[in-house]
């Protein structure tokens, strides 16, 4: 066994023991658990259900007005009182503190018969309201997968950078081995002994770095997860890109994303608002009916005792005749505001629009860099591999070997951020086509 196989040796043994220590203090997540867990557990996406809950109560006919209301009333009333009467007879009442006693009850239906379509337009927008509040449910279910999506792949990207440099960190400790074996035959100095250890250190320095980058990218991935930042997580996952994207079925697709449906909604709840504010132009007419009791009674006087009691039916009109305009500015602002939803749509339009042709150039044009990177990587570790046989063999100096593993490392770094790269494009492009989750 070679030098270099004893070390990848040594260090997959490594590897297995520590997930053999923390295997059970360690909960391992895949993409599609993490997406789950962000969905039952984000605030957003409750309050947004919440909304649809309570969109949903108030999309009623009897909110809008179309139902009568019936009020009840009752009231009686205790006096004394100084009387002092004349009657045509020559009868004279003249008294103090006399009791009277004055009631009622009554019971009062009002059932609206006309009033220029009010109710009918605001029954429709109250269920233009229900649908936009899915709208907003289905615009946060898309954000909080993407969110989720970014940061799952940002542990991943750093991850195989810790691959790159374990890699490296394997040549240099083979390095500094075979140094160390020719400076005991006497075929080595010093200074190639001292440079070996500090190239050594200074990628387990780097590599320490690396891994606190790791678990700051897990913190966050569970602060969208709603997770305690205590959680130890363990993901084991590649970046895979979809290249089965087409740029035709993204610009359809463009039209459905929810943020335009809210938009367009936005627009018929705004038209409906101006036909309710024309609906206050019309006259009002409402059907009154119902039963009133009425009983007076008074210890002295003309009349001892009055009671009155019945149905009653009756029909109010109210017509507006002039309201300080305020009617005709109503409708003016309503039509406005109409305008200024039409044309917010159009901005997210655009803005989509030009999101996506970004996304897409951005997305072509990476796979293509991670084609050509591939062929450098492979050649990258054909140098080392090479290098490192000739070091060996004393063919190559230290330097020759320090260049051969910055190549190496460079190109894996590359390659790593233009997967990482093109996934955030596909991410942005899937999620402007409303196809995150599908």
């Amino acid at each position: 066994m070679n030098i270099s196989l004893k070390y990848i040796s040594l260090f997959s043994f490594s590897a297995l023991l520590m997930l053999a220590n923390n295997g059970f203090a360690q909960q391992q997540i895949t993409l599609s658990q993490a997406v789950e867990m962000a969905l039952k557990n984000n605030l957003d996406i409750q309050i947004a259900k919440n909304n649809i809950t309570a969109a949903s109560i108030n999309n009623h006919i009897g909110v809008a007005g179309g139902l009568p209301t019936v009020t009840g009333t009752a009231a009686t009333n205790e006096q004394l009182t100084g009387l002092n009467q004349e009657l045509s007879n020559g009868t004279v009442t003249n008294r103090t503190s006399v009791a009277s006693n004055n009631s009622n009850i009554g019971f009062t239906a009002t059932m609206m018969l006309y009033n220029g379509g009010r109710v009918l337009a605001t029954k429709k927008r109250l269920e233009e309201l229900q649908h936009l509040s899915q709208d907003q449910l289905n615009i946060s279910i898309q954000n909080v997968i993407a969110d989720v999506m970014l940061k799952y792949y940002v542990v991943v990207q750093q991850q195989n950078f810790v691959a790159t440099l374990q890699q490296s960190i394997v040549v240099s400790k083979q390095k500094l081995d075979l140094i160390e074996a020719r400076r005991s035959a006497g075929l080595s100095n010093d200074a190639e002994l001292f440079q070996a250890q500090l190239d050594l250190n200074a990628q387990n320095q780097a590599l320490q770095s690396q891994n606190v980058i790791i678990e700051q990218a897990k913190d966050d991935l569970l602060r969208s997860l709603v997770m305690s930042p205590n959680t130890e997580i363990v993901i084991k996952d590649t970046i895979l890109v979809d290249k089965a994207l087409q740029w035709e079925n993204i610009q359809v697709s463009l039209k459905n994303h929810p943020s335009l449906l809210s938009a367009e909604t936005q627009i018929g709840i705004n038209k409906i608002i101006e036909k309710e504010a024309e609906a206050r132009r019309y006259p009002t007419v409402n059907l009154n009916t119902g039963y009133n009791y009425v009983r007076s009674q008074s210890a002295a006087g003309f009349t001892l005792l009055n009671q009155q009691y019945g149905p009653f039916l009756g029909v109010n009109v109210t017509v507006p005749i002039y309201a300080g305009t305020n009617n005709i500015r109503q409708i003016q602002v309503a039509k406005v505001n109409t305008e200024n939803a039409r044309l917010q749509k159009e901005v997210v339009l655009q803005n989509f629009k030009n999101t996506a042709a970004k996304a897409w150039e951005s997305f072509t044009a990476t796979l293509s860099l991670i084609e050509a990177e591939k062929q450098n990587y492979a050649l990258a570790e054909k140098l080392l591999n090479v290098i490192t046989q000739r070091f060996q063999l004393g063919q190559a100096t230290i330097i020759d070997i320090k260049q051969a593993q910055q190549s190496f490392e460079n190109s894996g770094y590359r390659l790593n951020n233009l997967s990482y790269n093109a996934k955030v494009a596909e991410i942005t492009l899937k999620q402007l086509a409303s196809q995150l989750g599908n």
